[in-house]
Order: structure tokens, then C-alpha cells, then sequence
């Protein structure tokens, strides 16, 4: 039965990297398929709203919470089968990323870091360092909300692009396990990769809550259309990575570094991150992002697109 394990009124913030968020009318953490399947009967039943919380980076959720029931991935299985790893859509990325190193397996060296689930990670196909999980996936469980059953999706199945994968697409595909496949590779070789890569996140990344990176990166055609200046300076600098140029680049030419709205502030280490200085609100948080998509847009041509994702709004 998971009606007993459906809780009322809890708080969200605490369960998000930004910390920001009011309550969720309900609230369950799953960890079998059992529960799984039983509570999207309990939702049909109730004809109520779901949402699906992971690792809670990335995301942004309303000061009123979210009127319907919040559903928490807590499958946390993690095993290592040769070159292969699978583990739950509940499992922390960071445990995987040290799992992996440890073990002598190269492919997720990009991930030192990155906070959040594995789920969360594939549905927004993480990636940095020119690395993303689509690369490594191999396969997805998937749980069919609306079929009421599981099956599995191939690496191609997920049609995974930049920052996006066809989970963002059809709401009806819950992950809910993954095998990564993996190369072996020389344990100091990894480690001095590792090593790279977490210095630059610790001097260029801020330590107060936020959700990651707000914006997508920009298409470097699309910089072109809008300012040539500006694309021409990117060019220059060698800053197109994958035919993109990165959002907090071209942020940080407009000087607003250190702005802030209520509690929000754009922080000072890197452009496209909004910090959480101690009480902000998402109210003042979607202010912020409106204010330098306005900004962006008026004196560059760009249209920003947001990366996070909106819960509650």
C-alpha cells in the first residue's frame, strides 16, 4: 500500500541545490517499481497533478509549492559489471563519478562536480568539459506512466540532443535505471583529468546555493545573426566549443556581475549562475532571469533559453 507513505505539506526547499521552494500538498520518495506503479494508480485515482523530483539541481520551484504530489526517485542501486555501470535514477551523480574513477573506468571524467541524480542527469543530458551522458548510455528502463509498464530504451531511443533527451518531451517516460558503458582507462590518467577539470569548477564556479547554470549556451550561427561584434570576438578567443559559445561569456560582457534582485544575486565567479544569498525567493529568481534575458536580448540580439527547469509555476 503507498497511500501510507504519502506525506502532506512538506517542504521543498531543502531537497533543491538552490534552495528555494515552498511545499508540495503531497509528497512520496520511491524506491521500487512496486511503489512506483502504485502511486501513478493513486494519482489516476485522485486526478491530481504529479511532478517528478530528483537529485534537485537544476530546477527551480514556486515560493507556493506545488499543488499536487511530488514524486521522489530514491532508487539508489548502483553496480559494476565489467565496463559497465547501472545504477538507479535515483543514484547521486557524484557517487557514480567516484565509482567509476575508482574503479578505472574513463567516460564520466566531465562530471567531477555536477551535483544532482543520475535521472535528472540523462532526462537534461548533462554534460561540461565538451563530455555529455549521452555518450556513455547505453540503455534506460523506462517505466510508461500512461502504458502502465516497463521496458527498455537504447542510447539512440532517447534521442538525446544538447541539454535535451525525449523524457523532456513525453512526460509519459519515467527513467527509472540506466547502464552506462564506460572504457577502462589508466588510474592516473583519470585522476590528473579529474584533478583539471574540479580546479576549474572550484575557482570558477560559486560556493553559495544555486541551481547550475541558468542559460543554455548560445549557437554560434545564432550569435552570428544577432551581433557580429560580439560573434567575432568569441571567434578570436576561442570560445566556440561544439558550435556554441557559452552564455556566461557573453553575460559577463555586459557587466552585471554582482547585480542583485531581493536575495538573488548573479554571481561573481561565473555569469550564467544566480546564488541564492541566504533568503531568496524564486519570485525574485525569475525577475533576475527575465532582467538578463531583457538585457542579453536588447543590447546582443540573443535570445536566452533557460536550462533549468520551472516546477510549480
Amino acid at each position: 500500500m503507498i497511500e501510507p507513505k504519502i506525506q502532506e505539506n512538506i517542504s521543498l526547499a531543502p531537497m533543491t541545490t538552490f534552495r528555494i521552494g515552498g511545499q508540495a500538498k503531497y509528497f512520496v520518495k520511491i524506491r521500487t517499481k512496486e511503489e512506483l506503479a502504485e502511486v501513478f494508480e493513486w494519482i489516476r485515482k485522485k486526478k491530481i497533478n504529479y511532478a517528478i523530483l530528483s537529485g534537485g539541481s537544476n530546477v527551480l520551484i514556486s515560493d507556493d509549492g506545488f499543488g499536487g504530489i511530488v514524486v521522489k526517485m530514491e532508487n539508489k542501486g548502483l553496480e559494476i559489471r565489467g565496463e559497465r555501470i547501472e545504477a538507479g535514477a535515483g543514484t547521486d551523480l557524484p557517487q557514480i563519478v567516484r565509482r567509476a574513477i575508482g574503479g578505472g573506468l574513463s567516460g564520466l571524467e566531465w562530471a567531477i562536480g555536477i551535483p544532482g541524480s543520475l535521472g535528472g542527469a540523462i532526462r537534461g543530458n548533462a554534460g561540461a568539459f565538451g563530455g555529455q551522458l549521452a555518450d556513455c548510455v547505453e540503455t534506460v528502463e523506462v517505466f510508461n506512466i500512461k502504458k502502465k509498464r516497463s521496458y527498455i530504451l537504447s542510447g539512440n531511443d532517447c534521442k538525446f540532443s544538447y541539454r535535451e533527451s525525449i523524457f523532456k518531451k513525453d512526460r509519459n517516460l519515467l527513467i527509472w535505471s540506466a547502464t552506462l558503458r564506460m572504457k577502462k582507462g589508466e588510474i592516473e590518467e583519470i585522476n590528473k583529468t579529474v584533478s583539471q577539470y574540479l580546479g576549474h569548477r572550484n575557482s570558477t564556479q560559486p560556493k553559495l546555493p544555486s541551481a547550475g547554470c541558468i542559460f543554455k549556451n548560445v549557437l554560434f550561427s545564432d550569435l552570428q545573426k544577432g551581433n557580429r561584434y560580439l560573434s567575432d570576438a568569441a571567434e578570436r578567443e576561442g570560445l566556440i566549443k561544439g558550435g556554441k559559445v557559452g552564455a556566461g561569456w557573453i553575460i559577463s560582457r555586459l557587466d552585471l556581475q554582482g547585480k542583485k534582485i531581493g536575495g538573488t544575486k548573479i554571481s561573481l565567479e561565473h555569469a550564467n549562475f544566480i546564488v541564492n544569498t541566504g533568503k531568496a525567493r524564486a519570485e525574485e529568481v525569475v525577475m533576475m532571469i527575465s532582467f538578463i534575458k531583457q538585457q542579453v536580448r536588447d543590447r546582443f540580439g540573443v535570445q536566452l533559453q533557460e536550462e533549468i527547469e520551472y516546477l510549480g509555476f
